[in-house]
């Protein structure tokens, strides 16, 4: 363990810049309340000190596009000196190959069609680096604890939330939550329509309101 910087509660406020509280509660799943206390590091009701776990600074991370690693050394969870082994460089799995993960409490699980493949996380220090990896990867979080490479997705179910491996929606699949169908929705068709080499294409309808859809290219 370390120390955190100081002022820390004052980092995480710069890091929400123009973005309300409710709007961070939303993006995080966090109170609006709580995140004003992590600011002002301490609980208003009780007016004692407070740190932000790190299962908070992961929900933080993904709200604030900041990288997770460097939050939980700036909170004093990890020390800098500790990160000089990489996870991508312990890791077994070739993750461009992987379709989606499924992340637990002690193992990873890759899920590549029909094949799977588990991994132990050896050390808090080896899982906040992996989900940095992740993201350098191209992979989404689409549910809790569930991600998937957008560069393997080829058909969106969107009534039921479903991201399909092939572009016939036959085969296997995951499903979103609803929070992050509404946040990766537009992202979702422009990959689908990079993956598949077809175009996107946009038209209103009668009351003026704009559709996407995806089309073969000519």
């Amino acid at each position: 363990m370390g120390q955190p910087i100081p002022e820390f509660g004052k980092f995480l406020e710069s890091l929400r810049g123009s973005m309300s509280l409710r709007e961070a509660a939303k993006k995080s799943g966090l109170s609006h309340a709580y995140i004003r206390d992590l600011e002002l590091e301490r609980n208003r009701s009780t007016n004692e000190k407070i740190t932000p776990s790190p299962d908070t600074l992961q929900k933080l991370s993904i709200a604030y596009g900041y990288s997770y690693t460097d939050l939980m050394v700036k909170a004093g969870h990890l020390m800098a000196h500790e990160l000089t082994a990489a996870a991508s460089e312990t890791l077994s799995i070739d993750l461009n190959a992987v379709h989606f993960i499924q992340i637990g409490m002690k193992e990873i699980v890759y899920c590549s069609g029909e094949l799977k493949a588990k991994e132990n996380i050896d050390s808090l220090r080896d899982f906040s680096r992996f989900l940095d990896v992740l993201d350098e990867h191209d992979y989404k979080k689409i549910d809790t604890d569930l991600y998937v490479n957008f560069q393997h997705i080829r058909k969106y179910d969107e009534r039921g939330g479903r991201l399909y491996f092939d572009s016939k929606g036959t085969g296997p699949f995951v499903i979103m939550s609803a929070i992050r169908q509404r946040k990766y929705h537009d992202l979702i068709l422009r990959t689908i329509s990079n993956n598949n080499q077809t175009c996107l294409q946009y038209f209103f309808g009668a009351a003026g309101s704009g559709k996407t859809s995806i089309a073969p290219t000519e």
